[in-house]
């Protein structure tokens, strides 16, 4: 997808995205049949036909979103029961490799406990994405930049951010 195309995109919904968002990630973590893997997919194995059909509900009709969202799964490499250890002490979890360090925000969020966020996280295809799904969104939403809010989605460290940014432009094609 051509980079115009997905900055143009997003500055149209900018404004939906600032008030939807955390409303979106509340329903979307406290509602069974919202976050639930089996709730929301056919019963398989296959792991990969699973995240990919959370990525598609969770992109919500949007192509420019699912196409992003698959790019940054097939990047972070995560699985279905993912607990990688970081040098820093915290751990990416579960299919987008959501970084530990989100979990207390997230509790803090929708009013669970982190312990039971974090095993979401890692084991709930469904609810990884939409997580995955909100922290990139957000970070669009706050810097109204495309490539700047695939960055941050992996780090808040910029020279990460630029180098992952690449990363995922490859991925999509936008060379």
């Amino acid at each position: 997808m051509a980079l115009g195309v997905i900055s143009a995109l997003s500055r149209r919904s900018f404004v939906v995205r600032r008030i939807v968002m955390p409303v979106v990630l509340i329903v979307a973590v406290t509602n069974p049949a919202w976050s639930k893997s089996h709730d929301v997919v056919p019963k398989s194995n296959n792991h990969d036909a699973i995240i990919a059909a959370c990525v598609e509900k969770a992109s919500s009709g949007r192509i420019w979103l699912q196409q992003t969202l698959m790019a940054l799964r097939r990047q972070e490499g995560g699985w279905i029961g993912a607990e990688v250890r970081n040098e820093n002490g915290t751990h990416d979890l579960g299919p987008m490799q959501v970084n530990s360090w989100w979990v207390p925000r997230i509790a803090r969020l929708i009013a669970r406990n982190e312990s039971e966020v974090r095993t979401w996280l890692r084991d709930d295809a469904c609810f990884n994405v939409n997580v995955a799904r909100w922290i990139f969104l957000s970070a669009l939403r706050d810097t109204g930049d495309f490539w700047k809010a695939v960055g941050i989605y992996h780090s808040p460290t910029r020279w990460r951010q630029i180098r992952y940014a690449r990363s995922i432009s490859a991925l999509m094609g936008n060379r």
